[in-house]
């Protein structure tokens, strides 16, 4: 009898692990997504002093990664905005839900005062 027991247990183990394993697997092969935002802004100090200080705080929270934040330097043809930022989120949900968190809504408010914003998504590539 105890055979059976021990068997099983070594079956359901043995199941949870292959589990855990593949969606672990999963998550590595997931490219995460980036938010570009193109930022006109009218008002540099109260930008820097009031909007920066309460928006970095919902990025990180939210778990986003700022990877690039500043003026941009043209390559070919004329940037169209004074600042640009990328933050690279792990999914669009995850990027969704930071969107339409009441804390980035509060910060975002406090940017409309002193920026103009174009902003969008674009899926990262899976790397091979």
């Amino acid at each position: 009898m105890k055979v059976h027991y021990i068997t099983a247990l070594s079956m359901t183990v043995g199941l949870a692990i292959g589990a855990v394993t593949i969606h672990a697997l999963h998550a590595q092969n997931t490219p995460p997504v980036y938010l570009i935002t193109e930022i006109d802004v009218t008002n540099p100090e109260g930008y820097q002093k009031e909007f920066l200080p309460a928006a970095w705080p919902t990025i990180k929270a939210h778990g986003g990664r700022t990877l690039a934040a500043g003026q941009p330097t043209s390559i070919s043809g004329d940037p169209t905005r004074s600042r640009t930022s990328i933050l690279q989120f792990e999914t669009m949900e995850q990027l969704q839900g930071w969107m339409n968190s009441p804390d980035w809504q509060a910060a975002r408010a406090i940017g409309l005062k002193y920026a103009k914003y174009r902003s969008f998504a674009v899926p990262g590539v899976a790397q091979q």
